[in-house]
């Protein structure tokens, strides 16, 4: 078994906003001097586990459990969880607050957030197995009245971990020795070529309006937008999943398989009303090997040409170019590889996803 897989991935996106920064502008990063457009890895991540095609992927099973929930909310989950099983409210939120605060500190109360009390500081990543541990105990304690023991607080489990968690890993700063280490490295999806971001200054019409005295838009805004061919960059560490998921190879094959399906084709959700920017991976260059993983990021220091007739095929070119030479000096990289491209109608998704999972 190959222990490492890697994808290299381009997609191209139409003008949109796919991932914006705090003044609500399409995040960025500076690249061999030059300005490029930036999707998070904590975006891409997000979007990828939360979608229906990957728990479409996993197959029936992720309705049994194989996708966790994060959230810091699972006092105030449990608070009104005790109140509907007929607990009184002061000690359903004692109880509440003694539970909640295993996974982590608790925020102190608030005036405008009589909850706040309830919440975690932090998210908190929870498999199926967990959270089902925690009803259980619920409906123990409302059913024979009584506050939980400590004995009965250790709710967090390694094993039964959901394949989100397993991939993406879980840090619980007060709970370390519960801490998953992240099977799945993602990098910051990062546009080849130099960009400006360009404004789009947009108007809404009032339709009851009757052109009378008043004949000016209801409404004026401005917001900006680019369009960008990305490279990405993920690293699998597959023995690592298999030890996430107890051993269990079919399911981290599974899971491979799904996860790699998701990558190619669930985009950002950003602004996807305004722009409709969905799109697959133009490009795939899956690697397995033992051998130490490295990104093929710097094929676009130099970035290629935004005004190229055909700078889709210059990026492949490039990454292509760029693979070639780290052989070349560091003998090869990778025990196998397989290329699907969508560009000129090379491979496909099927032999692709038998090839990262088997």
């Amino acid at each position: 078994m190959s222990r490492f897989i890697q994808l290299h991935v381009l997609t191209a996106y139409p003008p949109a906003n796919l991932n914006r920064d705090d003044l609500g502008r399409p995040k960025t990063a500076k690249m061999g001097g030059y300005d490029r457009l930036r999707i998070s890895s904590q975006s891409l991540k997000r979007h990828w586990r939360t979608s229906d095609l990957f728990q479409r992927a996993l197959g029936r099973e992720a309705e049994n459990g194989l996708v966790g929930t994060r959230s810091k909310r699972q006092g105030v989950l449990v608070f009104e969880k005790l109140l509907r099983l007929g607990v009184a409210e002061k000690k359903a939120k004692l109880w509440a607050q003694r539970i909640a605060e295993q996974f982590g500190k608790l925020k102190k109360s608030e005036k405008d957030n009589p909850s706040a009390d309830l919440e975690i500081e932090q998210l908190v990543h929870l498999s199926l197995a967990e959270q089902k541990g925690i009803e259980d105990l619920l409906y123990k304690l409302a059913t024979e009245g009584r506050e939980p023991e400590k004995s009965e607080l250790d709710l967090l489990r390694r094993e039964n971990m959901t394949v989100d968690i397993a991939l993406f890993g879980r840090m619980l700063a007060s709970k370390p020795a519960y801490n998953i280490e992240a099977a799945c490295q993602v990098a910051h999806a990062l546009s080849v070529h130099s960009v400006v971001i360009e404004d789009d200054y947009f108007t809404a019409v009032d339709d009851l309006n009757n052109h009378g005295k008043d004949n000016g838009a209801a409404h004026l805004g401005e917001a900006g937008f680019a369009a960008g061919l990305f490279y990405s960059y993920i690293c699998i560490n597959k023995e690592q999943l298999i030890d996430n998921l107890g051993e269990d190879k079919s399911l981290a094959d599974r899971t491979l398989a799904a996860l790699t399906e998701t990558i190619l084709k669930i985009a950002p959700a950003g602004k996807q009303n305004s722009y409709a920017s969905r799109a697959y991976a133009s490009y795939v260059l899956a690697e397995v090997g033992d051998q130490q993983p490295r990104s093929l990021s710097v094929a676009y220091l130099k970035p290629v040409d935004r005004y190229s007739e055909d700078y889709a095929q210059e990026a492949i070119d490039a990454l292509q170019g760029q693979l070639h030479n780290f052989d070349k000096v560091y003998g090869q990289c990778a025990d196998s590889r397989y290329i699907l491209n969508a560009v000129n109608g090379q491979g496909s998704l099927r032999e692709l996803l038998a090839f990262v999972s088997e």
